[in-house]
């Protein structure tokens, strides 16, 4: 194993000082328990909008605290939820008087936790769960689908209603309707090495790809031969347009995710072929978001995700954002 740590023991605690070195100011991190929140936390009168989840997705949570998208992360072991008492830490943190909204992944440790947390919690707190994966249906982490790409989607849209003044009932309200407007699909063309097991998740054969795998490693739907970049972009997309389902017509926003060890050069060849697919289908591309915010340590392989765009969600995504991982209009 090869990697850039010291100890696999403390990489995530390791990470969280860098991140805190990086941009401080953006964001303050609290070590125990493991919280990111805003520098200006808590903002009077606003809700708060909090994520979380195992670490090795970065820039995902953490990278995107801050104006105009999340209060606050709750980073957890690598590929571990976090615990009730991390999630308990960052509403205390955020509490703004407006209440907070938690945005939580599908996967079984994460609900289980954040719920517990929320009714712990004094301030009124209300929970959305994201299930934007049509890879399968239960997996080893989750009953149901699991939380991906769009999650990063939900949270940029979601914090910008909060940072416009909107109340917990509207933010709860706007929240589920992205997340029954978004599909993902996602591949592997190599597994990854968590740090402290030392080994890969998974094995895959030189001229083998792993399709509709999870961000933890999961299995997806099939192993098969790794085909073309255009064959590759229509094993994810075509599930994902058969799902919702999409159609002509439509307008969507298409981001193309690097799983971490994809370069730009191919996932920018990727979205072009995905870009010119949904055009031949008749569904406009009104926005875009492409490269590495949801990623699997340094797994390469990509994920698309659809979402079916209002003109709500259009100003919200437009708004601006001022977070490590996300920025414009600012």
């Amino acid at each position: 194993m090869k990697k850039i740590i010291n100890d696999p023991e403390t990489v995530v605690r390791d990470a969280l000082r860098g991140m805190q070195a990086a941009h401080s100011d953006l964001l303050t991190v609290h070590l125990d328990p493991a919280v990111v929140v805003r520098a200006d936390a808590p903002v009077r009168g606003k809700v708060a909008i909090i994520s979380g989840g195992g670490a090795g997705h970065e820039p995902l949570h953490g990278g995107f605290v801050g104006r105009g998208m999340l209060d606050a992360a709750c980073p957890g072991a690598v590929f571990t939820s976090p615990t009730p008492d991390q999630v308990l830490a960052a509403v205390e943190r955020t509490d703004g008087g407006a209440g907070a909204l938690l945005i939580v992944k599908n996967y079984t440790g994460d609900v289980l936790n954040f719920e517990t947390a929320g009714e712990l919690a004094e301030s009124e707190v209300r929970s959305v769960v994201i299930d934007d994966d049509v890879a399968v249906k239960d997996s080893l982490y989750t009953a149901g689908r699991r939380g991906v790409g769009g999650t990063v989607l939900l949270e940029k849209i979601v914090g910008a209603a909060a940072d416009r003044g909107d109340d917990l009932a509207a933010c709860e309200a706007l929240a589920r309707r992205v997340v029954g407007s978004v599909r993902s699909m996602g591949l592997a063309l190599t597994s990854c090495t968590v740090p402290h097991v030392g080994s890969p998740s998974f094995e895959l054969a030189d001229d083998e790809m792993e399709v509709g795998i999870g961000i933890h490693g999961e299995p997806g739907r099939r192993r098969v031969p790794v085909g073309s970049a255009t064959e590759m972009v229509a094993e994810l997309l075509d599930p994902i347009l058969e799902d919702l389902p999409f159609a002509a017509g439509d307008r969507v926003l298409l981001f193309t995710n690097s799983m971490g060890g994809t370069p730009l050069i191919e996932l920018y060849l990727a979205h072009g072929i995905a870009e010119q697919l949904l055009a031949d289908r008749g569904i406009t591309v009104e926005r875009r978001l492409v490269g590495p915010y949801i990623t699997s340590l340094e797994m390469q392989g990509m994920s698309l995700t659809l979402l079916r765009l209002d003109d709500e969600m259009i100003s919200l995504w437009d708004a601006p954002v001022h977070t490590p991982a996300l920025r414009w209009g600012v």
